[in-house]
């Protein structure tokens, strides 16, 4: 399916996937988007990547590589059932600390649960809060990890300069994120499995197709890799670079704060 992707000179902030919503309208629609499916979110993650969700995000943080040592301070941004927050302290060897940020509460339960019953919860802290507002000093990460959460950011390039912020100089930026494609196709399989299979899932294991279908459409939208490259730069960050999974499926893009 033909979509006209948003750029890095805006147009996420009024786009609920296909359909054009007003300036502050966005953010209540997507946050009772994560209400729906938060008790399913990881099982929904693994039906719409087929498994492959889990493989990249090891890739993240193998390219993260936390050092096993106290003092490694980390922020993890709509990371609300704990998947990536989990891996760092994890690969850290319970070194580093981790603040999981999530606007949706529904999202943050699940996270607090999981952690008390895998024994992190001492190494975690969970807050409620905007990625384009955070309740946070200047300077006060080593990391800030996101992973498919920024398309969900209405305002994302308020939500990269509040990355810049909030991290110590020499501080790294990591966002995975579904991306475009870019083998032949690939693409005309993903987009038949995307807007056919994946709603009807949803509606199968959710019983409610709609949230899935936004989520389907939302990754259509989002900037591709070298767009979203030149938004993390004009943000501030240096050594923007970006790494292709599974043909373009998925993105993981690096900056750092020097």
């Amino acid at each position: 399916m033909s979509v006209e992707r948003t750029t890095a000179d805006g147009g996420m902030e009024t786009s609920y996937g296909f359909k054009q919503v007003g300036t502050g309208e966005k953010q209540p629609l997507v946050n009772e988007v994560f209400h729906k499916v938060a008790s399913r979110y990881d099982l929904m993650n693994d039906l719409m990547s087929a498994g492959l969700h889990r493989v990249w995000k090891d890739a993240m943080i193998a390219w993260l590589n936390p050092p096993k040592r106290p003092g490694f301070k980390s922020l993890d941004v709509a990371g609300g059932t704990g998947d990536i927050a989990f891996r760092i302290v994890e690969a850290s060897e319970r070194n580093a600390h981790t603040t999981v940020l999530d606007i949706n509460g529904s999202m943050l339960g699940v996270g607090r649960e999981r952690a008390q019953k895998k024994g992190l919860a001492p190494y975690l802290d969970f807050v409620e809060a905007n990625a384009e507002e955070l309740p946070f000093s200047d300077g006060v990460f080593d990391a800030y990890t996101i992973a498919f959460g920024i398309r969900n950011v209405p305002r994302i390039d308020v939500a990269l300069a509040e990355a810049f912020r909030v991290l110590k100089p020499g501080g790294r930026f990591l966002c995975l994120e579904f991306s475009d494609v870019d083998m032949p196709f690939l693409d005309r399989i993903y987009d038949a499995w995307s807007f056919n299979a994946i709603p009807k899932i949803g509606r199968m294991v959710t019983g409610d197709g709609e949230p899935y279908a936004y989520l389907v459409e939302s990754i259509r939208k989002f900037p591709d890799q070298n767009n979203f490259a030149r938004m993390i730069g004009d943000a501030g960050f240096e050594r923007v670079s970006f790494r292709n999974y599974s043909g373009g499926i998925a993105a993981l893009h690096s900056g750092w704060k020097l």
